[in-house]
């Protein structure tokens, strides 16, 4: 099966081992992959910040960049998917109605690509020694409806002991701007995140999102937290 890649902006800025172990996993399970290097950005963060027209400017490019073939776009990240599939919607009421409609149902984020379309429920090979919880990010969670698909696939690594966290389908606090704009009311819930995490005796706290992790991940530094995050992607390229 041919697939397409779309590496969100901040996983090709700061976390590209990722974008490269969705290849790595991709190729593994017999799919042809292909990236598109005029690709940037989804447009999510002038849209969340209310930069409507600002927003729908990006938007038409990756239209443009992802306009050709039917084969499926699988991204790193359901916030960024999120943002294809809903907001979309908002920026196109008027115009490229039918390249949206054409669009959206190719996107998927990763590991319901992997479950969902593929089929597979276990990455051979994958293996990860020690305990980890995992955290629904609320893109994934609310906007793709993406719960039991990244679970199925940490439940079958060899050497990793999958805990529930308490409040799990609660944000993590990061939300983009919200961070910057409401940071008392955004480092108390990584906060609260984190302590539900540690209480598990987890290792790792691990999601589908980058975004959140990073978010998770300053708090966990300044404050001297033993917890390590990690993609779901890493977890799953481990130990082959």
């Amino acid at each position: 099966m041919k697939v397409e890649l779309f590496i969100p902006c901040f996983v090709d800025q700061f976390y590209p081992q990722t974008g490269f172990n969705l290849i790595k996993i991709l190729e593994k399970l017999g799919c042809e992959v292909h990236y598109n290097p005029e690709q940037t950005c989804c447009g999510q963060p002038a849209y969340n910040a209310g930069y409507t027209q600002e927003a729908k400017k990006v938007a038409e490019k990756f239209l443009n960049d992802f306009a050709q073939g039917e084969h499926f776009i699988v991204a790193p990240s359901a916030s960024c998917v999120g943002m294809v599939r809903n907001s979309y919607e908002n920026l196109f009421q008027k115009d490229h109605q039918k390249e949206y409609y054409q669009l959206e149902k190719r996107v998927l984020e990763f590991s319901e690509f992997v479950t969902d379309v593929l089929g597979v429920e276990k990455i051979e090979g994958a293996k990860l020694e020690g305990i980890a919880t995992y955290h629904d990010s609320c893109s994934a969670l609310r906007e793709c409806g993406i719960r039991e698909a990244p679970r199925t696939l940490l439940h079958h690594v060899a050497g990793l002991t999958l805990l529930e966290l308490k409040d799990n389908e609660i944000c993590c606090g990061f939300g983009g701007t919200f961070a910057v704009k409401f940071q008392g009311i955004s480092t108390a819930m990584a906060e609260q995140k984190i302590d539900n995490a540690t209480a598990t005796q987890a290792n790792y706290l691990i999601s589908t999102d980058w975004s959140c992790l990073m978010h998770l991940d300053g708090y966990i530094q300044k404050n001297r937290k033993n917890l390590r995050v990690m993609h779901l992607i890493d977890v799953l390229a481990s130990g082959w």
